[in-house]
């Protein structure tokens, strides 16, 4: 696996923190899309970037393409293989400074199924995992993972479009129930007449959550 991943390039788009860099959050971006592109349809819905005070936002490009479908069998070779590039990724942040519960893994349809293997096949311990209008295969290894798991596992922020013709939101819905079966602690928002896209609301939405789960420095505090 090593072998394998030292072949595949990473290239990361970066946006720094205001201020002291405190925490980390991975954006995965969906099929088809690279991390610059989906840097600038966020800074196109939000009218801004997605910046925070104290976290350092990283957008990694991955070289991958997949069938979307719920009953196709996940390309496991090609997942773990970008795990363990994702896996060097989150290591390098951990050497920087940032402890790994100061970190938070998520992204946009395929990018969010991507987060949710690395988080709970790979890295129980991070802050958090979001997905956004994404889901899992009925027998994601994902599920496997977590019959066997017994600590404590990461929180899952989930949204969705109603109107989403591609990743439908009933396989979002299923993916949530699923993984709320399996003990993780899921949130689940649905978006009305929003189709396989980002919204301005939905992007909110979690840059509110984000602040809960990564808050910045406790120094101000009274």
């Amino acid at each position: 696996m090593a072998a394998a991943s030292g072949s595949v390039l990473l290239q990361r788009c970066v946006v720094s923190p205001a201020g002291r860099h405190s925490a980390s959050l991975i954006f995965l971006h969906g099929s088809g899309d690279s991390g610059q592109g989906l840097r600038r349809r966020i800074k196109e819905v939000l009218n801004q970037d997605l910046t925070f005070q104290h976290i350092k936002i990283i957008y990694p490009t991955a070289p991958l393409r997949f069938k979307i479908s719920s009953d196709c069998p996940e390309h496991l070779e090609s997942i773990d293989i970008m795990c363990q590039v994702l896996t060097d990724l989150i290591d390098d942040e951990v050497k920087s400074g940032i402890k790994k519960n100061r970190i938070l893994v998520g992204g946009f349809s395929m990018g969010g199924c991507m987060a949710m293997h690395l988080a709970y096949r790979n890295h129980q311990d991070v802050a958090g995992v979001f997905a956004l209008s994404s889901f899992l295969n009925k027998a994601s290894a994902v599920y496997q993972a977590l019959q066997k798991s017994d600590g404590v596992l990461p929180e899952l922020f989930q949204c969705h479009g109603t109107a989403d013709e591609l990743v439908l939101h009933s396989w979002g819905e299923e993916t949530n129930s699923m993984l709320k079966s399996l003990g993780v602690s899921a949130k689940f928002h649905s978006f009305p007449d929003v189709y396989h896209e980002l919204s301005k609301t939905e992007l909110e939405k979690l840059k509110s959550w984000i602040l809960t789960k990564l808050p910045g420095e406790p120094e101000r505090q009274s």
